[in-house]
Parts: C-alpha cells; structure tokens; sequence
C-alpha cells in the first residue's frame, strides 16, 4: 500500500526531514518551470513567491493519477535580504557575490508550504508559510571561495545550508529551523489537522518511500 502523503519535490533535505519524523510519504517530482508559473504574476513578496512556487508544485502533481485518494505536499524556499528575493545561485561567481553579501548579516529563509487533499473525490488546496531570521558570521573571503568550491550552495536556496557545511557560518536562527532547511514539520502538522489527519497515526505502519 501507498503511503498517504506525497512530496512534490526532489529535495533530499525534505525527504530526509519527513523520514526522521518517520512520516511516511513517496516522492513524485513536479518538473514545473518555475519562472513561467512567476511571470504569470505581477511583482511577488520573497514570501509570496515561496507560497506560489510551492503551490505551483503540489498542484502540478496533485493532477497525476498517482495522486487520486492521496495528499500532496509542494514546498518552495526563498531567501530574502535587504527586501529581495534569491533562489538557488547555480553559479560559483553568483554564490561567492551572494555569500559575501550575506556575511555578519541577517537574512530571512521563506519556505512555503502548499497542501493538496484528493481524497474522498476532492481537491482541495491550503498553504501556509514559514519563515526565520538567519543571522551569518563574518566570513572571509577564503572562506566563501572555499565554501563555494564545495558546491554545496549552488542548489539550494540563499546559497547555504543550515543541515551542511553552511551551518559553520550560521551564528543562530530565530524560528522554525526546520523551514531553514525546507520543510518546517510543525506547519505541515498543521495543516494535515485542517483536513483531519494526525501524522502520529502514521507511526503505527510506516511504507518504506519510493521516487517516481
């Protein structure tokens, strides 16, 4: 048997936060593109834009057979600094100017979450976002080249990890560090509740995930 829920991501931070929380779920990739599903809108908030692309996501997938009589979840992460969006970097040069940027500052991770119930002939949609203050460390310009040459920060969003290397150059997070990462659980505890499901009832039979 299935697993109820389904990731609508590839992210291997998200997956690994649902499986220490031994909550079952497969994983079905949504292959949206994302600044076609952005330009459809006018100018977005850093947290606006995490909640669309995380809703772009679970609907996507939420349209696939695989997801009749199951939940669907989308999560999209954005960090903010001095007011402005940045997803994942992709290039050396765009993380070491990002990560210069960000040293001895705060920034904000937005991770939004968007929950798609198609059980019982439904499709009904609910999202809620997480957010938190990261506050980094002065780092030199070693540092960053070294961080950078690891190519860790070039897929994720802000171009640093809080579960990796970049947690060296984290002083401290105010909020949910689990959204930092990319899936905040407590919001997704919350909002599984609004559709009368309790994650603690999962425990008692846990499906080993699948990929599709």
């Amino acid at each position: 048997m299935h697993p109820v829920l389904i990731l609508a991501s590839k992210s291997p931070a998200r997956a690994s936060l649902l499986q220490r929380a031994h909550l079952p779920f497969d994983t079905v990739v949504s292959n949206v593109d994302e600044d076609a599903a952005l330009a459809e809108h006018g100018p977005l908030s850093p947290s606006e834009t995490a909640l669309l692309l995380a809703r772009t996501k679970a609907e996507a997938v939420a349209t696939l057979d695989v997801a009749a009589e199951r939940l669907v979840l989308g999560c999209d992460s954005v960090f903010e600094l001095d007011g402005e969006s940045y997803g994942k970097p992709l290039t050396a040069d765009i993380a070491v100017e990002r990560i210069s940027a960000m040293s001895g500052r705060k920034g904000t991770l937005h991770t939004g979450h968007w929950l798609v119930d198609r059980r019982n002939g439904e499709s009904h949609g609910e999202g809620a976002i997480s957010s938190a203050d990261v506050y980094f460390a002065e780092m030199s310009r070693e540092e960053i080249e070294d961080y950078v040459a690891t190519e860790e920060p070039l897929q994720v969003a802000g171009s640093f990890t809080l579960d990796g290397r970049g947690s060296v150059f984290i002083d401290r997070v105010d909020g949910d560090p689990n959204a930092v990462i990319g899936l905040s659980i407590s919001t997704l505890r919350t909002l599984l509740a609004a559709r009368g499901v309790s994650p603690s009832h999962w425990w008692r039979s846990t499906p080993q995930p699948t990929t599709t």
